[in-house]
């Protein structure tokens, strides 16, 4: 079994690939590999798509390699190969990005990715740092995590769901802020979970080991 890391230059991998090797060794979940080639794309068993950065950026630079996308969404779509989007990796699983202008995203879960705004203006954006999971549906990815875990943000920008019942869980930062989504194959993390130790660690896990 074969689990990629899709490189589209958003962002340092590295950590990423290490937690994601570190938890595949241990639950013997095959290997992980970091590429651009759609080739390796269509062919994996699970896909993980990280960003960081801003929302047109991102789609822009996902798009410039091309038959990436199409290879991600075909093995999404028709083969049901299970998919991780990590932070705005997850923001564009989304209808639409309206970071600096209006972008289209995959359109993979319904809604749009919107600037937060915290009621209380004391609050800081971006919203970077440590908070609490509130779960909001059951989920595999959750399986032996606390209610309250504490997971790592760093994002001035969150994703606003159409359907609540694609919305797993969320955090409070002033405002209400969706922290995982999932509908299907696909699951989206705002938080990184390669930077929230045991928590993360073991959705990592759960991910790696999970059928949909």
């Amino acid at each position: 079994m074969t689990t990629v890391i899709v490189d589209y230059q958003s962002g340092n991998l590295h950590s990423a690939q290490k937690a994601f090797q570190r938890m595949a060794a241990e639950t013997d979940a095959g290997d992980v590999i970091v590429t651009s080639s759609p080739d390796d794309v269509a062919r994996a068993d699970r896909i993980v798509l990280p960003g960081d950065g801003a929302f047109p950026a991102c789609r822009e630079g996902l798009a410039s390699y091309d038959g990436l996308f199409e290879a991600m969404n075909e093995a999404v779509h028709k083969r049901g190969v299970p998919f991780l989007g990590i932070c705005v990796g997850m923001q564009l699983l989304a209808t639409w990005g309206r970071e600096y202008r209006d972008t289209p995203g995959f359109d993979w879960i319904g809604g749009e990715v919107v600037k937060i705004e915290p009621d209380d203006a004391s609050m800081k954006v971006p919203h970077m740092g440590w908070n609490e999971l509130a779960f909001d549906n059951p989920h595999a990815i959750l399986d032996g995590v606390e209610q309250g875990a504490h997971a790592y943000f760093v994002h001035s920008y969150h994703f606003r769901v159409d359907d609540p019942a694609d919305r797993i869980a969320h955090v409070d930062y002033g405002t209400d802020i969706t922290a995982i989504i999932a509908k299907g194959p696909v699951i989206g993390m705002q938080f990184h979970p390669e930077k929230s130790q045991s928590a993360g660690l073991r959705m990592i896990a759960n991910f790696l080991t999970w059928t949909p």
